[in-house]
């Protein structure tokens, strides 16, 4: 299955009404995708968890919008490799390129080009975070159909976020951030601050992007240990548990 792509350059007015959650992806190569993890797994191994990380998101987005005034949309890398995406997603997605530089570059760019396509509003979502509680999801779009203007943020236990959402194409959360570093949320949360723009702050969850966020992902997908952290039940991804226990071999 094919997927339409999304063009900033025409707005759509069956959009309108609706939130973007658009996962921020890479196209699933083997040496391109979660480099981080390997070791401890392979190559190979990495791009396959990076699919079913793909595939558990984008399950959980798909489940919301047949409650929610939602959509998903895969906001992909690099431009040309869009075929690999193809049978992945759930029925209804859409494909958005992704443009410009640097990290933060690309984030507002992503959430300007949606804004142009026509949605109402829009969520920007990390593609390492399989398990976020459908309900954090939920409390997202229902923050951001409502009227006035506000940031959406999702933080992460490293520092970062796994979610940011916002109504209108606001720069200052992109400009000046340490990417990739514990500062990123504390310095988001500034940047919002400073241009006095109302800040909605959801559930702690964490992504996984190196050994010690596996093995919690596996602690909380195959032996049932929710972190100590959370405060809603994660998603159940099922495509991943599967993964972590055909990898984990007989017990």
């Amino acid at each position: 299955m094919a997927y339409p792509i999304l063009d900033p350059g025409y707005a759509d007015p069956s959009l309108g009404s609706l939130t973007a959650l658009a996962v921020m992806a890479k196209a699933p190569r083997p040496g391109k995708v979660k480099t981080r993890l390997s070791p401890p797994l392979t190559h190979g191994q990495a791009a396959a968890i990076n699919t079913c990380f793909l595939k558990d998101t984008t399950a959980n987005i798909a489940g919301l919008a047949e409650q929610a005034p939602c959509a998903g949309v895969i906001s992909y890398t690099p431009v040309g490799d869009e075929q690999l995406f193809d049978g992945l997603l759930p029925g209804g997605y859409r494909l958005l390129p992704q443009r410009g530089g640097g990290f933060g570059e690309r984030l507002f760019a992503t959430a300007e080009d949606l804004f142009r396509c026509g949605f109402s509003s829009v969520c920007l979502i990390d593609s390492d975070s399989p398990t976020v509680p459908r309900d954090a999801f939920a409390i997202a779009v229902a923050a951001l159909q409502q009227s006035g203007d506000r940031i959406v943020l999702g933080p992460t236990h490293d520092g970062g976020y796994y979610l940011i959402g916002m109504k209108q194409a606001h720069t200052a959360p992109f400009e000046g951030i340490a990417w990739s570093t514990a500062a990123v949320f504390s310095e988001t949360v500034a940047a919002v601050d400073r241009i006095g723009v109302e800040l909605i702050t959801l559930p702690l969850w964490y992504d996984v992007d190196d050994g010690g966020s596996l093995a919690l992902l596996r602690a909380e997908l195959c032996h049932g240990l929710q972190p100590d952290f959370a405060s809603l039940p994660g998603f159940a991804a099922e495509h991943t548990r599967r993964f972590l226990q055909q990898l984990d071999g007989p017990a």
